[in-house]
């Protein structure tokens, strides 16, 4: 293992040299069924410390002192959770779409709901975060089909352009493909997306699978990628969005990813092909970081919250003149883990 770059906080540092001692912990084999059951029962924590490490660790979230309460609902068979943050102005159209990583195996349930009740409250607008379902019982197209099946709800009673998808690792691959989808469904496209070490490709060709594959564990993706993706093909740009069209009228995207993270030859290969598309998208790349981040236990953690909701902003507040974000609307800054 090398050393933690002494560039990085205390805080990540020590995140590092945790995450060195950790055991390898493989999945199981895709077509072994009883593994898959044992690890979906681990998935489905209920215990409050477990439930919110895992929250911020799926989706990039962080602690606040602000608070959010989030209710569950339901669409077309789809699961979702929705969460108004405290001091949220009732003439405020916007809303997040907050899509949750886990291996496409954990971060729902308990989890999701917390998860959506963080990220509402860091960014400062309402939060539908989605309960889609996963492994082991469901694998592609499922979760990708209630993504679609919320965000087609969302529309009936929200404009395009008020909403943003934001998504990390598994979450974030589901999010592209959700872009992908809702463009081949005619439906209008969101406003911003955000996808935060994505995987982009899932044949897994890139260069820091091999580079970075010191921070995998045991099996990498290849046991989960198995299973997920049932009976479809890795060549489909549902399950690779690499190997998807992008145009113009894509709404904008930022890309996040760190130099220790596997899947940054995913990101930084989607940005490459969303810049030649004509798509305005930026791309980030943190120092030391491993896939996801610290798990919300280092100032970095904060940093890339405060940059992603930044850049929502700024693209909410580009909006056409119809539907402005006015002065008391307008959000202000607030101040490791599986797919």
């Amino acid at each position: 293992m090398f050393p933690s770059p002494t560039t990085l906080s205390p805080q990540a540092q020590a995140v590092l040299q945790a995450a060195a001692g950790r055991p390898a912990l493989p999945d199981p084999e895709p077509d072994d069924d009883q593994g898959w059951q044992t690890l979906g029962a681990i998935a489905a924590v209920t215990d409050p410390p477990t439930v919110e490490a895992l929250a911020m660790a799926t989706t990039g979230a962080v602690p606040t002192e602000v608070k959010a309460s989030a209710g569950q609902a339901r669409t077309g068979g789809a699961t979702y959770y929705a969460a108004t943050p405290e001091g949220h102005q009732a003439g405020d159209p916007r809303v997040l779409i907050c899509i949750h990583g886990g291996s496409w195996t954990f971060g729902g349930g308990d989890t999701a709901r917390r998860s959506t009740e963080l990220i509402a409250a860091n960014f400062g607008v309402r939060t539908w975060g989605i309960d889609y379902r996963q492994l082991p019982d469901h694998p592609f197209p499922a979760g990708l089909d209630d993504c679609f099946a919320v965000y087609r709800h969302l529309l009936e009673t929200a404009s395009a352009k008020d909403v943003a998808f934001i998504g990390q690792s598994a979450g974030a691959n589901l999010a592209a493909a959700l872009l992908l989808k809702a463009r081949d469904e005619d439906l209008p496209l969101p406003g911003a997306v955000a996808l935060i070490s994505p995987p982009t490709d899932l044949r897994c060709a890139g260069d820091t699978y091999s580079t970075n594959g010191f921070t995998l564990q045991g099996s990498g993706l290849a046991n989960a990628i198995g299973r997920y993706k049932g009976k479809g093909s890795l060549d489909h740009p549902y399950l690779s969005p690499l190997l998807g069209t992008y145009t113009a009228d894509f709404p904008p995207v930022l890309l996040s990813a760190g130099t220790r993270d596997f899947l940054l030859s995913d990101t930084v290969r989607l940005h490459r092909r969303m810049l030649d598309g004509g798509v305005r998208a930026q791309l980030h790349v943190w120092e030391g970081a491993p896939h996801g981040m610290f798990g919300g236990h280092a100032p970095e953690d904060h940093e890339q919250i405060a940059q992603l909701r930044e850049f929502f902003d700024q693209e909410w507040n580009h909006r056409e003149p119809d539907s402005p974000v006015t002065a008391a609307g307008a959000s202000q800054a607030t101040a490791c883990p599986k797919l």
